[in-house]
């Protein structure tokens, strides 16, 4: 038997029962790891204490998810089920945990500590859209016919790859497995998921929903475990015939070295980002302050996309710092108990995050850089950072280059339009990045010298489930969301017909 966590909830957002059984979700069941004693302690980041332990997987456990998504590809899923069934059980599964919303949301503003109301108002519902959005393409994978000559007929069709490794994020764990699962199982694939150690309860409870939508047995397996452990058989494994991760670069590199040295699996990457908002002195002031803060506020921060080198022009850069460090003011005071009405700003995820963001704000104080505001630890308990402004950095500081994935802003002057768009490149990263001007002309031109697979004017981070999500350069390989992703989940056959063709 495995073992569920039950937890009473009296807040002033959610009162009630959350539970979760922590064992592995293999072939439709919970079961307990190869090794039975092995655990992973789960942390409320907003208070630093142990919630509960759960399951940890092994190489083996990977093994026998894959074995159960192999057997229920070839019996039960895959071609063999029309594409209106897999829809019709995508639906079903929408709604299960549109039903659940409350708890799923409270589990993850406890294990991740964002504040309950975005996680039941904003995170719930895009992973149910999510899961509906990809139920509506199940029955449209569709190929073409080529005309070739009168002697031979010729089409293609696209067909899953069979078993898909899937490897999600701590920072939003229901809707990266939404994104994640939705399209594999629409175009036919059979998943084996693993979520991050560090966030693993919303996929538990959605786990728990799978057999009650239909989906059947082994067609989805969720394996909880470390990174280094289940991520690298997830990696490396001879009968996983594609991988999708979102998580740093570092890893994302390790995912497709492992591909390269197994058996080739065809690998989708979503990776950091040190994304560049560059205000013009025309923008809309207003607007961009609000858009600039909540591009790199939200979340605390933990957000690929998030606008952490703000590129002011010189003529309102006095004028947009002091707005902003007043947004900043402001969102200190929003800081709490993610469970309180008022909160608005939530923990670092963990001790980890916590200390590598401090780690970069050191070093900016270190090189120089002047913390404008914040730069310091909120409260006596938990993982909270003060919203942060830096000022006065030079493009060789690591608070420029690298990824702090905190709220930590880096305020750059810059001149000219051509010196914007220079230095918003000057980076490894190409995940996002933001115009903010009136001149549609200057909109248009800058946007398209961005580096960036995700590019926005005057707004940030406003991201659709219909529109495609990518990076380029060393922030990734391929796209997820929209008709895109489709294309990452399946692969092309070419069939010739011939009706008369004589040698």
């Amino acid at each position: 038997m495995t073992d569920v966590f039950k937890l009473d909830l009296d807040t002033p957002t959610y009162k009630g029962t959350v539970s979760v059984n922590t064992g592995l979700f293999i072939d439709g069941k919970f079961v307990n790891p190869v090794k039975d004693d092995s655990k992973i302690e789960v942390v409320n980041p907003a208070t630093g204490k142990v919630i509960t332990s759960i399951s940890a997987g092994s190489e083996k456990d990977v093994d026998i998810a894959v074995q159960a998504a192999l057997k229920a590809y070839k019996t039960s899923w895959g071609l063999k089920v029309p594409g209106t069934e897999r829809g019709r059980i995508l639906n079903k599964l929408a709604d299960l945990i549109e039903k659940n919303t409350d708890e799923i949301a409270a589990l993850e503003s406890l294990n991740v500590g964002k504040p309950y109301l975005v996680s039941k108002h904003m995170d719930i519902p895009n992973t149910v859209s999510t899961f509906r959005y990809y139920a509506g393409w199940a029955d449209k994978i569709q190929g073409k016919t080529i005309e070739t000559n009168e002697s031979k007929f010729a089409y293609t069709r696209h067909e899953p790859y069979g078993v898909v490794g899937q490897i999600i994020p701590w920072n939003f764990s229901a809707s990266s497995l939404a994104i994640k699962l939705a399209p594999a199982l629409a175009t036919g694939n059979v998943c084996v998921l693993k979520p991050s150690e560090v966030s693993p309860l919303t996929a538990q409870k959605i786990a728990g929903l799978l057999n009650e939508a239909g989906i059947p047995p082994g067609v989805v397996n969720i394996i909880n475990g470390y990174g280094n452990t289940v991520g690298a058989a997830i990696s490396s494994h001879l009968k996983i015939a594609k991988v999708a991760f979102t998580g740093s670069t570092l890893t994302g590199r390790k995912i497709q070295e492992a591909s390269a040295k197994s058996n080739l699996k065809v690998v989708t990457l979503e990776l950091g980002g040190k994304s560049p908002n560059i205000i013009f002195e025309d923008a809309d002031f207003e607007q961009a302050v609000k858009w600039a803060a909540m591009g790199i506020y939200f979340n605390s921060g933990q957000v690929c996309t998030a606008g952490s080198r703000i590129f002011v022009q010189e003529s309102i850069y006095d004028k947009f710092v002091n707005a902003l460090r007043q947004a900043a003011e402001t969102r200190t005071t929003q800081i709490g108990d993610p469970f309180d009405q008022a909160t608005q700003h939530g923990p670092q995820v963990s001790q980890i995050q916590f200390d590598r963001i401090m780690h970069y704000i050191d070093s900016a104080k270190n090189d120089g850089a002047n913390i404008l505001i914040g730069g310091d630890r909120h409260g006596n308990e938990g993982f909270f950072i003060q919203p942060t402004i830096v000022t006065d950095c030079k493009p060789d500081m690591k608070i420029v280059r690298e990824e702090v994935f905190g709220p930590v802003a880096a305020v750059i002057k810059f001149k000219t339009e051509e010196e914007a768009i220079e230095m918003a490149n000057d980076t490894s990263y190409g995940l996002a990045a933001a115009v903010f001007t009136e001149n549609n002309s200057r909109a248009i031109r800058v946007v398209h010298a961005l580096e960036a697979g995700n590019t926005f004017v005057n707004c940030y981070n406003a991201i659709d489930i219909n529109v495609p999500f990518g990076g380029y350069k060393q922030s990734g390989i391929g796209r997820e969301l929209g008709e895109y992703a489709l294309d990452t989940y399946t692969q092309v056959k070419a069939v010739h017909v011939n009706l008369g063709l004589k040698l």
